[in-house]
């Protein structure tokens, strides 16, 4: 039976407090641009690049690894080679008096589901899945999805094209740089000379 009076409290335990942005430098921003291209970089090629010693490329990593701004090196997988190259995007609505983080923990628990959102306005929920064809999708759908208590109702839309994230990274790394306030440019021993 679901709390009525309780729809949204749960959800301080799945969204992110919001935090302030990391200072960084311009080497910070070059060491993140490199790693964003190939994140199997040795720290040795990376000090190379950069044109600063080993040891600080590898403390400038972890540190920025202690602050948040990496979280490990994923791989990149294709998921169509895995034979799952069906994206699906289904917005997701909850019943009014439900636990909305109880909804996203349900759905996060089924392995097809890539990520889940809470969005702002009408839809409440975005979720991307992974699928192998229509009859997965409906498999998914029928006996995992729609089985989530508290659904009001779903709109499930599928991707036909994809563009690679690398690009993203990338030119948000390069307006970080541009819009980098000056007394954090270039703080690096081996920068100042």
């Amino acid at each position: 039976m679901p709390r009525r009076d309780a729809a949204l409290s749960g959800l301080a335990k799945v969204v992110s407090a919001p935090r302030e942005a990391v200072p960084l430098d311009d080497t910070d921003l070059a060491l993140l641009r490199l790693l964003a291209l190939d994140a199997r970089t040795s720290r040795r090629q990376l000090a190379a690049k950069l044109g600063i010693s080993a040891p600080t490329a590898g403390e400038r990593m972890s540190r920025l690894e202690r602050s948040g701004v990496i979280r490990g090196c994923p791989i990149q997988v294709d998921w169509e080679a895995l034979g799952f190259g069906v994206p699906v995007y289904p917005s997701i609505t909850a019943a009014a008096g439900y636990d909305v983080a109880e909804i996203m923990r349900s759905l996060w628990a089924i392995t097809e589901v890539e990520d889940i959102t809470l969005v702002t306005g009408s839809l409440g929920m975005l979720a991307r899945l992974r699928v192998r064809n229509d009859t997965h999708l409906r498999n998914v759908l029928l006996n995992q999805v729609w089985q989530v208590s508290g659904l009001q109702g779903t709109e499930t839309m599928l991707g036909m094209a994809e563009m690679p994230p690398e690009n993203m990274l990338t030119s948000l790394i390069a307006q970080l740089h541009v819009h980098a306030a000056p007394s954090a440019q270039s703080t690096s021993p081996e920068a100042k000379g």
